[in-house]
């Protein structure tokens, strides 16, 4: 049996909240840490750059109008030939290090917004860019609806003649059932799933981190797959831009966050971590892909375990936006 061990990492950390140029400077410095440790693919939360944007669910809408726009400047713009990612690209090849990074998108050229995950792999190179596809709640104030394809998945070379599949989704796009099942049929192997955080938004003190957890664990099982599960937490500098920039608001704290890495039988294999007391870290753990042989003998969902003559399974890929394959394949434009 050939080795199939592959060191991975979630970045549990807070954002220099609303600034780009600064978190994508720290998003380079995490990716150096990773390789230090031999890490080969590391997940990051949900909108890292440039942080979560937390005002959508702590003002009236009229309050935030500048916000927005403030956000969309700090949104980053992503092209084959670099865009705004050109160091984390360059920091990737250096460091041997492949990455799923949460981002704000913005379109080339424009004005519109994608909650994004991009991913690149150890030489640099940029594989592709998956678009959340259905923005939840307030989230629909910033971002556009993505399109089926970007849903998919994506081969990370180990050499010549190895690789390992890794798939993504954001937040409440994990709770859709559909777009697992499509990543399913994909094959993935490695799922990342990038959160914000939750727990210290009011209403979901007592929930957001059995949700992120069940549904980790959910998608771990019945997709067979190993799940990097990446949050960021509230700091205290996210709080002041919003009291500094909107005003006072009484419905996010510090802290927050669930990060781990679990097994395909719901093993937590590392973490979980929460909170803002331990800081910024990267949670690590070795996973066998190995493993995957034995868990698809008793349930494979891609596989003797679907019944594709009565359970069928429809997506729609085409492009819905004009970049839509620039976005999804750009080695290929």
């Amino acid at each position: 049996m050939k080795d199939q061990k592959v060191k991975v990492g979630a970045v549990h950390a807070a954002p220099i909240y609303m600034n780009k140029i600064e978190t994508l400077q720290k998003v380079v410095s995490l990716i150096e840490e990773a390789g230090k440790q031999n890490v080969e693919l590391l997940a990051f939360p949900e909108v890292f750059v440039p942080g979560f944007p937390y005002f959508i669910n702590s003002y009236a809408p009229p309050a935030q109008v500048s916000a927005i726009i403030e956000y969309g400047q700090q949104s980053v713009v992503v092209s084959a030939s670099g865009g705004d990612l050109a160091a984390v690209r360059e920091a990737c090849k250096t460091a041997k290090v492949g990455i799923v990074l949460g981002i704000s998108e913005r379109v080339k050229g424009g004005h519109q917004l994608f909650n994004s995950l991009v991913f690149i792999n150890s030489a640099g190179t940029l594989l592709g860019t998956h678009r959340k596809l259905q923005p939840t709640y307030a989230e629909r104030y910033i971002w556009s609806q993505g399109s089926g394809h970007t849903l998919r998945t994506y081969g990370f070379d180990r050499s010549e003649t190895e690789s390992f599949t890794v798939g993504g989704l954001c937040c409440w796009e994990n709770t859709m059932n559909l777009a697992r099942q499509s990543l399913i049929e994909s094959g993935h192997q490695i799922l990342a799933a990038a959160w914000p955080a939750l727990s210290t938004t009011e209403g979901f003190e007592a929930v957001a981190d059995i949700q992120i957890e069940a549904l980790a664990k959910n998608h771990a099982l019945t997709a067979q797959v190993f799940v990097i599960c990446a949050s960021n937490y509230v700091d205290e500098a996210c709080l002041e831009w919003l009291d500094k920039n909107i005003g006072p608001q009484t419905h996010l704290d510090v802290g927050g966050g669930w990060s781990a890495v679990v097994h395909p039988f719901c093993k937590l294999i590392a973490g979980p971590v929460t909170g803002k007391e331990g800081g910024d870290q990267i949670i690590t753990a070795e996973v066998d892909l190995n493993h995957l042989d034995l868990v698809k003998v008793y349930v494979d969902a891609n596989g003797h375990f679907k019944r594709p003559e009565i359970l069928k399974m429809q997506k729609d890929s085409k492009p819905l936006w004009e970049d839509d394959e620039i976005a999804a394949t750009p080695a290929l434009k």
